[in-house]
């Protein structure tokens, strides 16, 4: 039974014409269901009874056993009763199914379909009506005031009354909107119950472009989106006036390539530090961090003995293998990178220290030591054949993307897969809950600033590689303001317990690629600082609109 195209339904008109659908897949659902009673059903309880005696310590070890093997021999049964009706099963829900696919839409989704359009419409008659005539009578109102402040409250009484009608108005449309998911919904709804939660690829698309449909909201998405937009816009800008003022595209195969070969080594340091963020900290020693790890790697992996020493001392590796000296050097800047962060983590975990007050201690400290005991100077260039060894070129394709993939695979499992993960987040969202809960806020933070410390020193060491060398104290200065700004451009916000890894990439890749372009066309590097500035200060006012919204 269909509607006429243009008129609304009422929801008695909505119930009969779903009604049909409803019978004949609830009489299909009803011979299903009896079906699964000794079969399917059984098999589930059957399973859930086996792990919950697994995990009965009330009863003896041999009355478990028994009681194991009991369950057992019953669900033997069950599975052979669930193997013969499945054919069956099959059979009625495919039957269902096709029922569904002919006359879902064309009996009942379509013709609701039509009538909200055409509340939609009415909806926004009315409300405009409502606004003329609360105009009119407002006017008429004015007319008969003479005394200046019982002329202030009708405006003020006005202006209530327009925000009140605005509210019935979005109210009435939130109901229209309603109406339509809940229609969409109802087929899924139906498919779960014949199928057990089981659908395909593509129902999982439509579902979830519905739901995505559905909670949209223009205001979120601009909050969220708006900072991208503005930089791939700039972007877009430069990829178009590069050629014109340089002659040659930004966006060839190779400046690619380039763009991510240099974002890897900082894709480290920006997954170490986003995992700080998420706890509501930072790290300010990023920069110096990977000054000492690039020190101390080219110390290790220098060509031939090395011209400068260290507290005096001239340090000669050369006796070494190339393989032993590449695996020496990178468990040096791992070492190095986390007793530091460990340090830092443990005075912000036991004492309450914000972390930029830890990490910015770190920052002196690690600058004054490898300075004081190199007297600043660069140790030149590693042994050529390192490089290939760490991050050789695969037919051309630089080895060290690679890297940076495995390191966000890696975080990406222990920030969602993991306890620890999940405990990062809760923490970071409210440690207070958190420890009540029974998490050790004191274990989290520690285990974020080891992590940290890990991720910078295979960032330093990857660097080192990629550079082939020359490490420095001064190497990496300002390097803690990418990390912080990718992190916060993908993101992760400072109020805590909010981040993706996904975001992180995006942010890192942004900022490089930006840098990149503004390089080839010869901005002056301090002008990029001012750049990068304004962009982080976009990002988090973009970020406290956000958390101030959802308070």
């Amino acid at each position: 039974m269909a509607t006429a195209k243009g008129k609304t339904l009422s929801v008695e008109e909505e119930m009969k014409l779903r009604q049909p659908i409803d019978d004949y897949v609830g009489k299909i659902q009803d011979q299903v269901n009896a079906l699964r009673v000794d079969g399917t059903d059984k098999v589930i309880s059957l399973l859930s009874l086996i792990e919950s005696t697994k995990r009965d310590k009330s009863i003896s070890k041999d009355e478990k056993a028994a009681k194991i093997a009991e369950l057992k021999q019953e669900l033997e049964i069950a599975k052979k009763i669930e193997e013969q009706n499945k054919g069956q099963v099959a059979a009625l829900v495919a039957q269902a199914e096709s029922y569904l696919k002919e006359n879902f839409d064309k009996i009942y989704y379509q013709p609701v379909k039509d009538s909200v359009a055409q509340e939609k419409v009415l909806a926004k008659a009315n409300y405009q009506l409502k606004l003329n005539t609360l105009a009119k009578e407002h006017q008429a109102e004015l007319a008969k005031l003479t005394d200046s402040q019982e002329t202030k409250e009708e405006k003020y009484v006005y202006k209530n009354k327009i925000f009140d009608t605005k509210m019935d108005y979005k109210e009435e449309l939130r109901r229209i909107k309603d109406r339509q998911h809940n229609a969409f919904t109802h087929k899924y709804h139906l498919l779960d119950l014949l199928r057990m939660s089981r659908f395909s690829f593509r129902e999982n698309i439509e579902q979830r472009w519905e739901n995505y449909q559905y909670t949209f909201n223009r205001r979120d998405f601009l909050l969220q989106n708006g900072l991208y937009f503005a930089i791939i816009l700039v972007f877009v800008v430069l990829a178009i006036i590069t050629p014109i003022i340089k002659g040659s595209p930004l966006l060839t195969y190779n400046n690619i390539l380039n763009i991510l070969q240099q974002a890897s080594p900082q894709m480290f340091l920006a997954l170490g530090v986003a995992g700080l963020i998420l706890l509501t900290g930072t790290d300010l020693s990023i920069g110096r961090m990977v000054g000492m790890g690039m020190t101390a790697a080219t110390i290790i992996m220098h060509q031939g003995i090395n011209t400068g020493g260290v507290f005096g001392h001239i340090f000669d590796f050369t006796k070494m293998s190339l393989g032993a000296r590449v695996i020496l050097a990178l468990v040096a800047c791992i070492v190095l990178s986390t007793f530091f962060t460990t340090i830092a983590g443990f005075f912000t975990a036991r004492f309450s220290m914000h972390p930029f007050i830890s990490t910015m201690a770190n920052t002196l400290i690690i600058f004054g030591l490898v300075t004081y005991a190199t007297k600043g100077v660069s140790f030149g260039a590693i042994d050529p054949a390192i490089p290939n060894m760490i991050i050789p070129k695969l037919n051309g394709f630089p080895s060290i993307i690679i890297w940076a993939i495995a390191a966000i695979v890696i975080v990406w499992f222990i920030w969602n897969k993991t306890t620890f993960g999940k405990n990062l987040y809760a923490v970071g969202g409210n440690p207070e809950a958190a420890a009540v809960s029974g998490i050790s806020v004191f274990a989290v933070t520690m285990g974020a600033f080891v992590l940290a410390g890990i991720l910078y020193g295979f960032g330093s060491w990857l660097e080192c590689a990629r550079m082939v060398g020359s490490g420095s104290a001064a190497y990496g200065q300002g390097w803690e303001m990418n990390a912080i700004a990718a992190c916060v451009v993908g993101g992760v916000s400072f109020t805590g317990g909010i981040g993706k890894i996904s975001g992180v990439v995006v942010g890192v890749v942004i900022f490089t690629a930006l840098t990149y372009a503004l390089t080839i066309l010869g901005i002056d590097t301090n002008l990029q600082f001012v750049f990068s500035g304004i962009i982080i200060l976009v990002a988090v006012t973009l970020d406290c609109l956000k958390y101030v919204q959802k308070k």
